[in-house]
């Protein structure tokens, strides 16, 4: 825990006063909202897949649906913004008032917070080169970067690691929904219709969105071990590959829908979490 009557602490404090205005609350709100959005795409997407309608389940392929009408440039500036600031806004939760924590709780705020960040800054680079009319394949991108690992030294050990992490916050998620630990995110509606609407909604989103990162995590594991990138596809490899199982379609089915359940929960977040 910082000191705050030294100079680093004192600089702390303030950088933590400035995270503290309205300005980047409303901004870190309207990027839940922009990602409550995004799910229920993908959820959307991977429901037409286990149909077996083309798609991209995942986060750029979303942005790029966003990005074919009318409104398309508009949509993808406001995406970059919003999804700015909730990465600052998850940064300052990570680092400024994590040193507020105690120790354990601090490591734990620090790991997730921080990864969420990173999450969210991901997004926001992804909108805004829709915005800057670049498009990507989010899966060329993945076997890329697998590519490049396996490359260097001691890459296997390196992917495997990243496929490892991937699948800690896949439980994470899990582990977070079956525990209802997003009720700490919210102002609480315990004992009304309102309540168990968004408590189910909560667990079956944290759920599904835990067991679709184990999935894409699994894969680079694979990759790692077999030492084939092609297979390390992130989530919109995993989930089609849940087509070539016998119950795959349905459990897409359900993945997609728990999608669309967090998304409509991401939005309640945005509305009414706790800042």
């Amino acid at each position: 825990m910082t000191d705050s009557t030294t100079p680093i602490g004192e600089a702390a404090d303030a950088a933590e006063a400035a995270s503290n205005t309205k300005a980047l609350d409303v901004v870190a709100r309207s990027g839940f909202a922009v990602m409550a959005l995004l799910h229920v795409v993908i959820g959307g997407i991977a429901i037409a897949l286990a149909l077996g309608q083309p798609g991209q389940a995942e986060a750029t392929g979303a942005i790029e649906q966003l990005a074919a009408n009318a409104w398309g440039p508009a949509v993808m500036w406001a995406g970059t913004v919003a999804c700015i600031g909730l990465a600052l806004w998850q940064l300052s939760e990570a680092t400024l008032r994590a040193r507020h924590l105690p120790r354990k709780e601090r490591i734990g705020k620090n790991i997730s917070s921080g990864f969420l960040a990173i999450a969210y800054g991901s997004v926001a680079l992804s909108f805004g080169g829709f915005a800057l009319g670049l498009r990507g394949d989010s899966g060329e991108s993945t076997k890329d970067v697998s590519t490049a690992l396996l490359n260097a030294p001691f890459g296997a050990v390196a992917l495997s690691a990243l496929g490892l992490t991937v699948m800690g916050v896949g439980v994470y998620f899990i582990v977070k929904g079956v525990r209802r630990g997003f009720k700490e995110e919210l102002f609480h509606f315990d004992g009304t219709r309102r309540g168990k609407v968004i408590d189910s909604l909560g667990v079956t989103g944290h759920v599904a969105k835990g067991i679709a990162l184990n999935l894409a995590g699994l894969l680079f594991v694979i990759a790692a071990a077999k030492h084939t990138p092609e297979e390390s596809t992130g989530l919109d490899g995993s989930l089609k590959a849940l087509r070539e199982h016998a119950y795959g379609p349905y459990l897409l089915l359900a993945i997609g829908a728990g999608f669309i359940c967090y998304g409509v929960f991401a939005l309640v977040r945005s509305r009414f979490g706790r800042m």
